[in-house]
């Protein structure tokens, strides 16, 4: 089973007690990088271990923030 891949930008992979969605952070600045989990050079992620945790405005800033820097790479 593969993990689906969106622009090569994002991904989203359920694992058994929450999902992750993830990020390229190539062209983030390190400041910016913080606003993701892990330490991947490439990928970074945030959790959601229910649905109550998802924050729209969050994930919708973090969408455009990854869509906009990675226009260039």
């Amino acid at each position: 089973m593969g993990v689906p891949w969106y622009e090569g930008k994002f991904y989203v992979v359920a694992l058994r007690d929450h999902v992750n969605l993830g990020f390229s952070v190539k062209g983030l600045s390190k400041q910016e990088k913080t606003l993701f989990e892990g330490k991947g050079k490439m990928m970074r992620h945030v959790k959601f271990y229910s649905i109550e945790d998802i924050d729209e405005t969050k994930v919708v800033k973090l969408l455009r923030l990854v869509a906009e820097k990675g226009k260039g790479c």
